[in-house]
């Protein structure tokens, strides 16, 4: 049996990029809110939401896009919610973005009861249909990997690119970075630090939930309680990982998944290794990268601070 063989295959690497999805977005979503100077921890939350909106939409309406444009109007709400506590009530960023975390597991299963009268799954729903490029298609390597995806996975391209052109190339990101930086300085020039970090963490609420519906329309066809499964814990180590920046992010994110479709490819293999064991490597993983990532990475000086304007 070729273990090295099954793990280091287009497969593989082809599983990786469907499931690197929801913790890319939201390491990207993640950047954007402690580039300004908001400690995130409540990205877990934000695609359990995210995930669990879009399975509604998509559930009363019938189509899946309607339920991805519900899912981005709950992440911006939570985004919002988790503003308020955080910039205009000064609460504690990891309390708060704990404390989103609870709310979304407990809300999500309490309203998976109202609406399907059970806890355990929500039933099948209309799914995002698969995009086939035919110009990818006809490219080796590329084309296994690529050529037949969701929407939301291309989507993801597109976001990760962008944002870090955003982050580093624009005005509104040199903003972001300085009001993480250097807030008082940043009030000093002008620059308006409440909409910065509103706009910063609200965004990060919708990537995040872009991720999370991706989990229950483009990976899945239905929503199951706790669906998220540490994925905005993973997202969070890669940022850490990643210095705050979308590309480094979403390596990290590429690493997780990876482990993730390697420790599946395994289940399969009839090793004599329990399948528990197997099943906790991306965890075990994600606790020694953030680990060794806080110890070595310098984040925002402002990060987790309070500040507001006398103007």
């Amino acid at each position: 049996m070729n273990v090295l063989g099954t793990i280091f295959s287009i497969n593989t690497l082809a599983a990786a990029i469907r499931l690197v999805v929801p913790i890319a977005l939201a390491a990207v979503g993640g950047a954007f809110s402690e580039r300004s100077g908001v400690i995130n921890i409540g990205l877990e939350g934000m695609i359990l939401t995210g995930a669990f909106a879009g399975a509604v939409g998509s559930y009363y309406s019938g189509s899946a896009f309607f339920g991805v444009l519900a899912a981005l109007a709950a992440g911006a709400i939570l985004g919002l919610l988790f503003s308020f506590f955080t910039i205009d009530l000064e609460a504690d960023h990891v309390v708060a973005g704990v404390g989103i975390n609870i709310l979304s597991l407990g809300f999500t299963t309490w309203l998976m009861q109202v609406i399907w009268g059970q806890k355990g799954a929500s039933p099948q729903v209309a799914g995002l249909p698969e995009i086939k490029i035919p110009i990818l298609a006809d490219l080796p390597l590329l084309g296994d990997l690529l050529a037949s995806n969701s929407p939301i996975v291309y989507l993801m391209f597109i976001i990760v690119i962008s944002s870090w052109y955003l982050l580093f190339k624009t005005p509104l990101g040199l903003r972001i970075r300085f009001t993480g930086e250097h807030p008082e300085a940043a009030d000093t020039l002008g620059i308006n630090i409440r909409f910065i970090k509103y706009f910063s963490v609200t965004l990060s609420g919708v990537l995040a939930a872009l991720g999370g519906s991706y989990l229950s329309l483009g990976h899945l066809n239905w929503f199951s309680s706790n669906m998220s499964a540490g994925r905005g814990y993973m997202a969070l180590a890669a940022n850490i990982f990643g210095q705050w920046n979308p590309l480094g992010g979403f390596a990290a994110s590429m690493l997780f998944a990876f482990t993730d479709a390697v420790q599946m490819r395994l289940q399969g293999m009839n090793l004599n290794i329990a399948s528990e064991f197997i099943q906790m490597l991306p965890y075990v993983l994600t606790v020694l990268i953030l680990a060794g990532a806080v110890i070595r990475s310098r984040p925002p000086a402002a990060l987790g601070s309070h500040y507001k304007s006398n103007k």
